[in-house]
């Protein structure tokens, strides 16, 4: 149960790292443009050394962030709860925080797929066939890496709770 928790603690430490590396960098896409090559994030594009902050209020930019914040969110609750998790006293009967924290990561993971989902659709249907040379960029990798680590997280922490179940003798609580 604890080597569960354990590798459930470290994918989701990691992925919360890289959560918030891909939101906050500039390299979700890059391209070239009037001849220079040219890169932006969900905050920033930078062009020719000098790098702008994104001033329109685009709606897919605003989900993609607002969608990526959320995971970062749910992702670190999580954490705390599977840090909690730990500890074998719980005042509610009922609660298991294992399973707690493994939902939050199921959350997490739902919330960054939105993300790249909303990202990727509108990237590749509208800038993709505006820009002739372009490409997705290491930022927009972490962001399916992060998912991965989260999904994997949710995954160890839900054995982690089976196993727990199991041992007590009695059915999960459904």
């Amino acid at each position: 149960m604890y080597s569960f928790m354990g590798g459930g603690l470290f994918c989701a430490i990691v992925g919360n790292i890289l959560l918030v590396v891909s939101t906050a960098t500039d390299y979700w896409m890059q391209y070239r443009l009037s001849g220079s090559f040219a890169h932006q994030g969900l905050w920033r594009y930078c062009m020719s050394g000098k790098c702008y902050m994104q001033t329109d209020s685009i709606a897919y930019w605003n989900a993609t962030r607002a969608f990526m914040i959320l995971s970062g969110m749910s992702c670190f609750a999580g954490i705390i709860a599977g840090i909690l998790s730990f500890s074998h006293f719980s005042a509610f009967e009922r609660f298991n925080r294992s399973f707690a924290a493994g939902i939050m990561f199921f959350v997490s993971t739902l919330f960054v797929l939105l993300a790249m989902a909303i990202y990727t659709g509108v990237t590749i249907n509208f800038l993709g066939k505006r820009f002739g040379d372009w490409r997705f960029s290491w930022s927009y990798i972490l962001g399916w890496v992060a998912l991965l680590m989260t999904f994997f997280a949710g995954i160890f922490y839900m054995c982690a709770y089976r196993m727990h179940e199991c041992r007590r003798g009695g059915v999960p609580a459904r």
